[in-house]
């Protein structure tokens, strides 16, 4: 048999904590259901920085003639936009990619001929929008690209970009036909 307690028994106190603690519970729920996964070409927003991943194309190589750099893997660039919508500056660190099973690979720090190279250091003044590409060593799979909101290290936010596996196909190289010398 169960025993209700008249409601005048129970003290303020207790009802304020009972209501203070689904207020915050209802707040997690709101903070958890933010969007942190996106697909390439959907503007994302971590803070105060937005960004949109252009596009991904896999290399066999970097640079031309005697500068030429070849991968352990597969070079995959990535051509990310960029824009510092607060006003303080902000300093991003290398990106991360995650592939299957969460392996992480950073970026390389090194990326001769690769036009528009987003450099080592990438710090936006407020207000400031930049387009440049990551390079990454990898191999040839899907990813999510990991993205920073700028904040202190240790406790900065993150969104992720679904990067999938797409081939381009040179079509400047004629394809052999069949029987034909």
């Amino acid at each position: 048999m169960r025993t209700l307690i008249p409601l005048e028994s129970l003290s303020r106190g207790w009802i304020l904590s009972v209501l203070l603690a689904l207020l915050a519970l209802a707040a997690c729920q709101r903070q958890n259901s933010a969007q942190i996964n996106f697909q390439m070409g959907e503007k994302v927003t971590a803070g105060a920085m937005t960004y949109n991943v252009v596009q991904a194309a896999w290399r066999g190589q970097l640079g031309e003639s005697i500068s030429i750099r070849t991968p352990k893997n597969r070079f995959l660039v990535i051509t990310l936009s960029a824009n510092n919508g607060g006003s303080r500056d902000v300093s991003l660190p290398f990106a991360t990619l995650e592939g299957p099973g969460g392996k992480e690979y950073r970026e390389i720090e090194e990326a001769p001929g690769v036009e528009n190279w987003f450099g080592l250091l990438r710090n936006f003044q407020g207000s400031e929008t930049r387009q440049g590409n990551l390079v990454f060593d990898v191999p040839l799979t899907s990813y999510r690209l990991r993205l920073t909101d700028g904040g202190e290290t240790g406790a900065e936010k993150f969104v992720w970009v679904e990067i999938p596996l797409h081939m381009e196909t040179d079509s400047g190289v004629p394809s052999p036909v069949p029987g034909e010398r």
